[in-house]
């Protein structure tokens, strides 16, 4: 009766640090000979782009590799998209899984060429 009646929920914390990396690259590039200069500017694109992704695209790319160790191709913001979800991340509530469904469902990952 006393204390906790439930497990904790488990959270998913954003953690940024795509902009000290892009830093990084940025005084390399300052001092890179003209032989460096064509990758560090690459990097320091790809580095940019990563640091401005939004917390909801960050949440949504977690839920997408959750979603493909599990196997799951389906709807993102489907019921079956939440179960998978819940399995993958045990003490997930259904209010979070709900949420970061949706977020999936709205940022698709890319599927573009690899860098």
């Amino acid at each position: 009766m006393f204390g906790r009646s439930r497990q904790p929920e488990l959270n998913v914390l954003v953690l940024r640090d795509a902009d000290v990396i892009a830093d990084g690259i940025r005084r390399a590039l300052a001092e890179a000979t003209p032989e460096q200069r064509p990758g560090l500017e690459r990097a320091a694109a790809l580095a940019g782009r990563a640091a401005a992704a939004s917390d909801a695209e960050l949440r949504a790319r977690w839920v997408h590799e959750r979603f493909a160790a599990a196997g799951y191709r389906g709807p993102a913001d489907s019921v079956q998209a939440v179960k998978v979800l819940r399995e993958a991340a045990p003490g997930l509530s259904l209010l979070s899984a709900v949420r970061l469904t949706k977020d999936a469902a709205a940022h698709r990952p890319d599927t573009g060429s690899a860098p």
